[in-house]
């Protein structure tokens, strides 16, 4: 109720403003379950593709949005919820199956379900390597995988900026992808790898952005440390700093009649 109250009162306002652009919304399904895999630029990723989906979409998002104490707690509480999102914890081992537990339960009302496959948001605008959970997510429920770009929100409020600036923003959905070659092999470690990787090469096609195949908080780790060991050496501000990780080109997966070989767990 709160999120179509939300999108009721917020969306003209948000249309009118930012005047988003949208491509291929006809490959999300007017019903039925579906994974909708986003890259992720900005918090308004997760306000701009609700605005333009016809259909309620339903995020996995860290616990620690729904747990602040005071007035700023119950605000994100409350706007996370109308939001969409679920809390999960996503500290990894048996909160990891928790999470992916969660989001069966949503597929199987379904309903659209909204994951991040990076993790975190990017540090720099650039694509880092995805998380093979949203793989699993997908052999476990057997439904489609659909690719979002989401374009322009890190220019519009990159992590650590308030207030966002008024840019035009777009969404660009992608034709669902086909895993049911892999269907039953969710144990395999190699295959979840494979798909994932397939699925963030579709998302840095659909968005134009570079790929670095490392994990985004690895890179925020990285560039925190960086920024740290220069603010505590003598003269650091006159150093040259270490550059952001090198981008590498992702992997490609095979045709879909090439299976890959399966190897031991």
């Amino acid at each position: 109720m709160i999120y179509w109250i939300l999108k009721a009162i917020l969306g003209p306002f948000l249309k009118l403003v930012f005047r988003p652009w949208t491509e291929g919304l006809a490959h999300i399904p007017t019903e039925g379950p579906a994974i909708l895999v986003s890259n992720h630029l900005s918090f308004l990723d997760s306000v701009f593709l609700p605005l333009v989906c016809p259909r309620h979409i339903t995020f996995l998002a860290k616990s620690e949005y729904f747990t602040g104490k005071g007035p700023k707690g119950w605000f994100k509480k409350f706007l996370f919820s109308g939001l969409g999102q679920v809390p999960v914890d996503r500290s990894g081992g048996a909160a990891s199956e928790r999470a992916l537990r969660t989001g069966l339960r949503v597929l199987s009302g379904d309903k659209l379900l909204g994951i991040y496959p990076e993790g975190t948001r990017s540090p720099d605008g650039r694509l880092y390597r995805g998380k093979v959970g949203v793989a699993t997510m997908a052999l476990e429920s057997g439904v489609s995988v659909i690719p979002v770009a989401m374009i322009g929100t890190f220019e519009m409020q990159p992590a650590g900026q308030i207030m966002p600036k008024v840019k035009r923003v777009g969404v660009r959905v992608g034709r669902p992808l086909d895993f049911a070659r892999y269907q039953g092999m969710q144990n395999d470690r190699f295959v979840l790898r494979s798909m994932t990787d397939e699925i963030m090469y579709e998302l840095m096609v659909l968005s134009g952005q570079e790929y670095v195949d490392i994990y985004a908080s690895t890179a925020k780790r990285e560039i925190a440390e960086a920024h740290r060991a220069a603010s505590e050496s003598v003269g650091g501000a006159d150093r040259a700093r270490p550059g952001p990780p090198r981008a590498v080109p992702p992997r490609i997966l095979p045709p879909p009649h090439e299976q890959p070989e399966r190897r031991a767990s």
